[in-house]
């Protein structure tokens, strides 16, 4: 099991991590939205997608991720987002679905 991410994508992270409503949690557990990121960049595959197709109407920012998921050749693409991207199914054959439903089939590869 590989991870896979982008530059724009972690640059995304880093703005979201970095919410007020996220402060008090990241100071109880001694993590900063920088070290979440830096740790990301470590343990994942940056890719650098040649384009970002438009392809979610919806959302132009996760064009990103389908594009980052193509750049990588992934399996699937694990996501949250139940207004743009979880509806799409899947992308080019990538399988889009949740994070619980992605641990089920990597436990159902042995992957994990």
């Amino acid at each position: 099991m590989q991870l896979c991410t982008s530059d724009v994508l972690l640059a995304e992270l880093f703005d979201v991590l970095s919410r007020d409503k996220f402060a008090a949690r990241f100071h109880q557990a001694c993590l900063t939205p920088q070290g979440v990121v830096d740790d990301m960049r470590r343990i994942a595959l940056i890719v650098v997608p040649s384009s970002v197709p438009r392809v979610v109407v919806t959302d132009p920012d996760d064009d990103h991720v389908i594009a980052a998921a193509v750049a990588g050749r992934v399996d699937l693409i694990a996501s949250g987002d139940k207004r743009d991207l979880l509806p799409m199914g899947s992308f080019q054959g990538i399988p889009i679905v949740t994070a619980s439903e992605a641990v089920a089939r990597l436990q159902a590869q042995g992957s994990i």
